[in-house]
């Protein structure tokens, strides 16, 4: 799997993400009654909200979070925010919001062990008349590459992913993640390097158990 095959299968920007429609934990709407410094706060985490939202969704999922969590993680996330707004300088907003989606999906995946789906069962329990050929093989190339990711250091998984499914540069991530752009560049050679042997590990398992079905 290729660089240009891993964008291909997350090519879609919105990665699956819901609509922020009807999301209003976080986005109540302000009381008139409201203190002016109250009433502003209420609209700078309703802009972060509307501007972040899909960015933090798709993150989360690509962290390693399952599917059917990733809406409640995105949530936590926007409540801390909210929590510590006044620490959260103008500007800086994306990359406190990515910093607390590192930790926030961290602590999902120590704290509750959550299935590892194998990935012959999850084909033999997708329906493959519900889906056209094409949407089918799309599904199973991201079920192969959220496993391959989740062999990757957090650190790496982190620029990995902004790198080549976000498709943002090395400064970005860099400024994003707070870090020097030597180190975001040295973890991305890093990532790259453990995403194709994990790739080559696991065609060879896929190989070796088609070679196994053949011969009985």
């Amino acid at each position: 799997m290729t660089s240009t095959e891993t964008r291909a299968v997350t090519s879609d920007k919105n990665d699956g993400a819901p609509q922020k429609d009807g999301r209003s934990a976080i986005k109540s709407e302000a009381s008139p009654h409201l203190s002016r410094g109250v009433r502003r706060e209420d609209d700078r985490i309703r802009s972060i909200f509307d501007a972040h939202y899909e960015f933090i969704w798709r993150q989360i999922r690509r962290l390693g979070i399952p599917f059917e969590r990733v809406d409640d993680a995105t949530q936590q996330v926007f409540i801390v925010a909210s929590q510590k707004l006044a620490n959260i300088g103008e500007g800086q907003e994306r990359s406190f919001l990515y910093g607390t989606a590192l930790r926030v999906a961290s602590d999902i995946r120590r704290s509750a062990p959550y299935r590892k789906e194998v990935l012959s069962d999850h084909f033999e329990a997708t329906d493959g008349a519900e889906l056209p050929d094409e949407k089918l093989d799309r599904a199973r190339a991201r079920v192969v590459l959220d496993h391959i990711l989740e062999a990757l250091p957090d650190e790496c998984r982190a620029v990995f992913t902004l790198y080549e499914l976000e498709e943002m540069t090395l400064i970005e991530i860099a400024r994003l993640l707070e870090i020097p752009q030597g180190t975001a560049a040295s973890r991305l050679r890093r990532a790259r390097t453990l995403f194709q042997e994990e790739v080559a590990r696991f065609q060879a398992k896929s190989a070796g158990t088609a070679t196994e079905g053949g011969t009985r």
